[in-house]
């Protein structure tokens, strides 16, 4: 990113030598996007971020396609940058259902396809849940999707360079990437939209990113998001399976200090790097609190700071009393066993 702060300063837009050396860089973050979800590079909008990314999925495509329909389907465990869009939606005559989950906090695809109605436009479920991790059937639920003429997003800011994100493979027709939770830049996103979809833009302006998002492109941003995909494309499989030996080991040295330690999520069907877990009998908030070696989050980090139920943990049919008592470690490329050796100790310590 760094030569781009300085040395090659230019604006894309611009046909001097400074706005082509810009140009060539917003190209190949385009192309190294597209290359990790396995599509076309003229498919990729750059945003801000993931919330900039669901917005404009959500509420773009309704304010182009009214005509076609009101009815939004998504599930009662979506971030808030998906929940609030489709609650702006309604306030504008939309209809909105949320689907439920399981004890699991995964959604039934037959009970989205029960949802669908002559009305309904659009569909987004998130691929991986922020809270628990519980990865959702989104490849079956694309197919439903299709089946019926109806499109297709998934919120994949958790999976996107942790998992397998190819957009063929998940039948979806628009995804939402956002840059930091995979070692890109804060403030960098980007929306993958089917080529044929047509999009409303939020921001209006000049003709950037194909007309569908005004404003002078981020190019260092665009820069590092670009490298990082890279990256993840290449380091898929081994992240995804020393993070799962680690988070697995993690659970086992939790039980071993503590006793009694109740799994969040999916068991099985879940990112290798999240680990939700229920300490009987401990407040997590007073908990981290104690040991403030560890950095964790008592709930998703959108909510950090309130001593209240995670509407996540909620939605899957969690009592109040066993919500507060819930941790989400989330391990990362650079965590050593050592590191949860030591943090687990540290809350054995804490709880003896």
């Amino acid at each position: 990113m760094v030569p781009f702060f300085h040395e090659r300063f230019g604006n894309p837009s611009s046909g001097h030598w400074y706005g082509k050396q810009a140009r060539k860089a917003v190209d190949e973050g385009r192309s190294k996007v597209a290359d990790l979800l396995k599509c076309d590079p003229k498919e990729i909008i750059f945003t801000s971020g993931g919330s900039e990314a669901n917005n404009l999925a959500i509420k773009g495509l309704a304010w182009a396609n009214r005509e076609k329909g009101d009815h939004v389907i998504t599930s009662t465990i979506e971030h808030p940058a998906v929940i609030n869009p489709c609650r702006y939606l309604e306030e504008l005559g939309f209809r909105v259902t949320q689907v439920p989950v399981d004890e699991y906090g995964m959604v039934d695809p037959e009970q989205i396809e029960n949802a669908i109605c002559g009305k309904t436009m659009l569909i987004s479920i998130m691929h991986a849940n922020n809270e628990v991790g519980t990865i959702q059937p989104i490849a079956a639920i694309g197919n439903i999707a299709r089946e019926h003429g109806v499109l297709f997003h998934t919120d994949a800011a958790q999976s996107v360079g942790k998992i397998p994100t190819c957009v063929d493979e998940l039948n979806v027709d628009m995804l939402s990437v956002a840059s930091h939770k995979f070692y890109g830049p804060k403030g960098m996103g980007a929306l993958y939209v089917r080529e044929g979809i047509n999009l409303k833009p939020l921001i209006h302006g000049a003709g950037h990113e194909s007309g569908r998002r005004a404003g002078t492109e981020n190019t260092a941003g665009i820069a590092g998001l670009g490298k990082a995909c890279e990256l993840a494309e290449r380091e898929l499989a081994d992240r995804m399976s020393v993070l799962t030996e680690l988070r697995d080991a993690f659970l086992q040295m939790l039980e071993e200090q503590l006793g009694q330690v109740i799994l969040n999520g999916h068991a099985t069907e879940r990112l290798p790097n999240t680990l939700n877990v229920s300490l009987p009998g401990r407040n997590s908030s007073q908990l981290l609190e104690s040991i403030p070696e560890i950095c964790a989050s008592t709930g998703s980090a959108c909510h950090e700071g309130h001593e209240a139920m995670s509407p996540v943990l909620e939605a899957m049919g969690i009592g109040r009393e066993r919500g507060l008592e819930t941790v989400r470690f989330s391990l990362g490329q650079w965590t050593t066993k050592s590191e949860l050796v030591k943090a687990a100790r540290l809350i054995g310590k804490a709880e003896s």
